[in-house]
């Protein structure tokens, strides 16, 4: 039987901290991915429905308007009233299209925090500190 030297016993026991570091390095790294996923689907949830109320009632209400506006004027500008409204919701829709597709350009990088913490441990494991 082998006889361990207290050397080879401080080295295995410096190898043993070293991993279980590492393992909760990794486990802290991937609790906070699994946070910002659960976040992220909050968000377009509340998002989602937001948008969807939202449209049914704009939708309800425009048609309502149009309808409103083109019986005041049925008896003297009818084309005009409709030909009016027309233009006016193709061009909201086509600036509200743009709007929508700039956002969907400038949202923010998923799993900000995690790759930002991330890369300071591979700095702070590469210094040798």
């Amino acid at each position: 039987m082998a006889v361990e030297s207290p050397q080879t016993e401080g080295l295995l026991a410096s190898l043993k901290t070293l991993t279980a570091t590492l393992v909760g390095v990794v486990q802290t790294r991937l609790e906070l991915l699994s946070t910002d996923v659960a976040e992220e689907r909050a968000r377009l949830t509340a998002i989602l429905v937001t948008v969807m109320v939202a449209l049914f009632c704009l939708g309800v209400g425009t048609v309502l308007l149009t309808v409103l506006i083109v019986v005041v004027f049925w008896d003297t500008h009818r084309l005009a009233a409709i030909g009016g409204l027309t233009a006016l919701f193709l061009i909201g829709g086509a600036g509200l299209w743009a709007l929508a597709m700039h956002k969907l350009r400038t949202k923010p990088r998923l799993f900000d925090a995690s790759i930002s913490e991330l890369a300071k441990d591979r700095d702070h494991l590469s210094s040798g500190s």
